[in-house]
């Protein structure tokens, strides 16, 4: 039972911390509840963890195959790129026109729960961070190839990545209500960050920093986790 509960906390832990920096699908949950309220992000954030469980469950038991769909993870990169780059646009598009006070993209008619997931699912990133991350639990044997250890270790996965976009969600209505009168201030803000997403996506294709890169080279995965485990390690 401590190994299970121990397999959980870490996947939390592991997964709220990463689900902090700035990044597409945070700040996309952040938006929705300023612009649609907090109900629809908290849609769109279950909706986006649901597909990173299952990128987790794939890391798990599936790697070599997933090591063989280097098309896939292309193709997938791509698309990454070219959502956070119209996110970008709309937001900026969003701010020049003061009539227009949410982000087309983020509040169209498709449910947030289906929008989260598809963002998550076309972002190939979380298979290599959780393929480093899992790799480390094992050498530590913190996480046993054991259905429970997996299933619990997934559960605390999703649970660290909600609390993680909560801190958006709240944050960003808290934001909202500071500067009301100001929403294309914030439009510019976001917009910008996607900008500098888009940016680094495009720049990690282009030196074959990307999904693909890492899945291929599950050495340098595990180094880099490895140090970071001794950095961040709970007690």
């Amino acid at each position: 039972m401590q190994s299970l509960l121990r397999a959980c906390f870490t996947g939390l832990f592991i997964s709220f911390l990463g689900s902090l920096p700035l990044g597409s699908l945070n700040i996309a949950a952040m938006q929705i509840a300023i612009s649609s309220g907090v109900i629809q992000a908290l849609y769109f954030s279950i909706g986006s963890l649901s597909a990173e469980v299952v990128y987790v469950r794939l890391s798990l038991v599936a790697m070599d195959w997933i090591r063989k769909q280097q098309k896939i993870l292309k193709a997938l990169e791509w698309v990454t790129f070219f959502i956070v780059l119209a996110l970008a646009i709309a937001s900026f598009y969003a701010a020049l026109h003061h009539s227009i006070k949410e982000n087309p993209i983020l509040t169209s008619s498709l449910h947030p729960f289906l929008l989260g997931l598809m963002m998550s699912a076309l972002n190939p990133v979380q298979i290599p961070f959780w393929f480093g991350w899992s790799t480390v639990l094992f050498t530590k044997k913190i996480l046993l190839p054991e259905n429970s250890h997996y299933n619990i270790y997934i559960i605390g996965i999703g649970l660290g990545t909600l609390l993680g976009n909560c801190v958006f969600i709240f944050g960003g209505r808290l934001i909202a209500e500071q500067i009301s009168n100001n929403q294309n201030i914030l439009n510019w803000v976001i917009g910008g960050i996607f900008a500098l997403t888009a940016t680094i996506q495009l720049w990690k294709i282009l030196k074959n920093k990307d999904a693909q890169h890492h899945i291929q080279h599950p050495e340098e995965l595990r180094k880099k986790f490895e140090d970071q485990f001794n950095d961040i390690k709970p007690s």
